[in-house]
């Protein structure tokens, strides 16, 4: 009998924002006849929080172990209040920290961090990066891998390479998209026929305007398409579109859109912050680069479209890496961990209860 899971994270991709690993995870769960409780689907941060404990509390019998993403800023108050109700409740917990900027965060917040991280059964990391940065705060972090279902990314070697870039991420300040603008301004001086779709929800911040009106004082507004945020299915025809993706975030740590650029076979221009090191290597399976610096981009997107044995090397190289990241490999990972961590907890509440019916006797 496999055990009931909640999964505490953010469902939100029905309101057009990007698709959690969570959201992946749960159906996949619940083809394996796991039962499945999830929360939340809310878009404002009130009503959310809210939602989560609602749904913790009110499917209190409906799941033997609790699953819960962790993020840093607004979003990790959220899950420490959740896992205090979770361990009133005395439920076993399984904790996955995410985001390049939990590091950070951890350090100007690093008692909180501990006290959510002690007296949970396990914490969960889906990267060497997220590993080694958070080990000072519990040691026995495990490493479970965002996953992708590489068969839907039909990879294909791009010879030549053709000028076509796709940037797959948020309008949001830490991805940085105002500075690709000036990238393909700088390339188009050598690759006139340059062009880039941006793909990903608009978050707010007036990092969409911002690009816009980069795109707009560069002369280059006819050599960019946005496309606002697109439903998951669709994602791997967009990236069969594309022969060069970018990556220009300023934090980061392991992107599924970068891993699917990787199953699609796109060569890779990324730069080099969190943990984009620990899953590419520089001229290995993609050109690494400093933050915030266009010209360094444009350099690297330009050698890629003039140097064949390179540009086929990372395809085939990123191509067998993402390998490593499919579902087939990562979901039997969870179904043993989550199934572990029920098992053992449902032996620690019969133990409490000797104790406590030893005791009153």
């Amino acid at each position: 009998m496999r055990p009931g899971v909640l999964i505490v994270g953010n469902f939100l991709s029905s309101h057009g924002g990007s698709r959690g690993v969570c959201e992946e995870l749960a159906p996949r769960l619940a083809d394996r006849h796991f039962p499945i409780v999830t929360t939340s689907n809310k878009r404002n941060r009130a009503l959310r929080l809210a939602d989560m404990l609602s749904v913790i509390w009110n499917a209190r019998h409906d799941y033997q172990v609790a699953q819960v993403d962790v993020y840093s800023g607004p979003a990790f108050f959220w899950a420490e209040t959740a896992v205090r109700l979770l361990r009133l409740l005395g439920k076993p917990i399984v904790v996955t920290l995410h985001g390049g900027g939990l590091p950070e965060f951890a350090s100007k917040h690093a008692r909180r961090v501990r006290s959510l991280l002690s007296d949970v059964a396990l914490v969960t990391v889906p990267s060497q990066y997220l590993l080694e940065q958070m080990s000072g705060y519990r040691s026995d972090l495990l490493l479970i891998p965002n996953a992708v279902d590489t068969s839907s990314y039909r990879f294909r070697v791009r010879r030549p390479l053709r000028p076509n870039l796709i940037w797959l991420r948020a309008f949001h300040a830490i991805y940085a998209p105002e500075i690709v603008p000036k990238v393909i301004a700088s390339v188009k001086k050598n690759f006139s026929s340059v062009h880039v779709t941006m793909v990903g929800p608009d978050k707010g911040d007036g990092s969409l305007e911002r690009t816009l009106a980069a795109a707009d004082a560069g002369g280059i507004r006819e050599h960019i398409t946005v496309c606002g945020p697109v439903p998951k299915a669709n994602v791997p025809a967009m990236l069969d579109e594309g022969d060069i993706f970018l990556n220009t975030a300023r934090f980061d740590n392991t992107p599924v859109s970068v891993v699917e650029a990787m199953a699609a076979g796109t060569c890779i221009v990324s730069t080099r912050v969190g943990g984009i090191p620990y899953l590419l290597s520089h001229e290995q399976d993609a050109l690494l680069v400093p933050v915030d610096d266009f010209e360094a981009i444009a350099t690297a997107v330009q050698r890629l479209l003039t140097d064949r044995e390179l540009s086929s090397r990372l395809q085939s190289n990123a191509a067998q890496k993402a390998a490593n990241f499919d579902w087939n490999n990562v979901l039997p990972r969870w179904e043993t961990l989550l199934t572990s961590v029920a098992q053992r907890g449902s032996v620690t509440k019969r133990k409490r209860a000797v104790q406590e019916g030893e005791r009153l006797v």
